[in-house]
């Protein structure tokens, strides 16, 4: 079936309702490789709970998640050639560590770039802690549907991507990554066999499995949550960046960040740059009462 853009632009994508349990939001730290290094008492407060526990910033990003919906006939996507090509994350509250909480995704707009040259799906997803009723996050995305284009739908407007400053940049940080992480991650609940199967790796263009998009910017994260917010997750207001390359599950991650919040992501051994046009957003309220203080 074709992708119809009526059609897709009004799927129905059903609410979420998810039990979200302690032991469910450290492993979500913990397989994005939060507290690699168990000297570091900081990051030990988004795994351990019985010390002050927190949630990874991130962690919205697979809260209440819809599941692989677009891998739905209905939806005329050509699934197997669909990647993640940006995210975005804005915090409003803290992030619940346990509880009921409820996602709500919809689709909030669809660009056609041309026959041969795919198109672009936006989506939101509002997260509502079911108790309170507040929302504590909104995570937006860009899905690149690469075997979409032509599909009849408008050829704008396409979201304008964040400008990385000139010059080198402030700080460098490297992580490895683990050859089985992706195998973890997918536990989260995004179960694409793009990130598990060799075959449908090979049969999308890619010589294995490739790290989801979500776990490579969670550990790169790490690097811009410590040398930006000293890992205070109420100093975080927004997030954004795209996605320009895969990351084998194995590689080695090297974010470069700028004191202005902007940064980059290049896996080392083959020196190409995975993460770009990202911009962390500090809470500039926060700031000011403690420069008051």
């Amino acid at each position: 079936m074709p992708l119809n853009p009526e059609t897709l632009l009004n799927y129905p994508i059903p609410d979420v309702h998810q039990h979200l349990s302690r032991q469910d939001t450290a492993f979500y730290a913990l397989s994005v490789g939060m507290a690699a290094d168990p000297l570091d008492r900081k990051q030990l407060d988004f795994v351990d709970s019985a010390r002050d526990f927190q949630a990874h910033p991130c962690f919205p990003v697979v809260l209440a998640y819809p599941g692989f919906w677009l891998g739905n006939p209905a939806t005329g996507v050509d699934a197997l050639k669909l990647v993640l090509g940006e995210q975005r994350i804005e915090w409003h509250k803290p992030i619940p560590v346990a509880g009921e909480i409820i996602g709500r995704t919809r689709v909030t707009g669809l660009v056609d770039k041309g026959p041969g040259k795919g198109a672009l799906l936006y989506s939101d997803k509002q997260l509502v802690d079911a108790a309170s009723g507040e929302v504590f996050a909104i995570t937006s995305s860009t899905t690149f549907l690469r075997g979409d284009g032509g599909c009849g739908a408008p050829s704008g407007p396409v979201r304008a991507a964040h400008a990385m400053p000139e010059g080198t940049p402030d700080c460098v940080i490297d992580h490895p990554t683990r050859p089985e992480q992706a195998l973890y991650y997918r536990l989260n609940g995004d179960d694409n066999p793009l990130h598990a199967n060799p075959d449908v790796a090979i049969r999308a263009g890619f010589e294995r499995p490739i790290l989801h998009g979500l776990c490579t910017l969670a550990i790169s994260f790490q690097a811009l949550f410590e040398v930006l917010a000293d890992y205070r997750s109420d100093l975080l207001h927004s997030l954004e960046v795209r996605f320009s390359a895969p990351v084998y599950p194995g590689e080695t991650l090297r974010t470069e960040i700028w004191n202005d919040g902007s940064f980059r992501a290049r896996v080392v051994e083959r020196d190409v740059v995975v993460l770009n046009n990202g911009r962390l957003v500090l809470n500039r309220s926060e700031l000011k009462k403690e420069h008051r203080s």
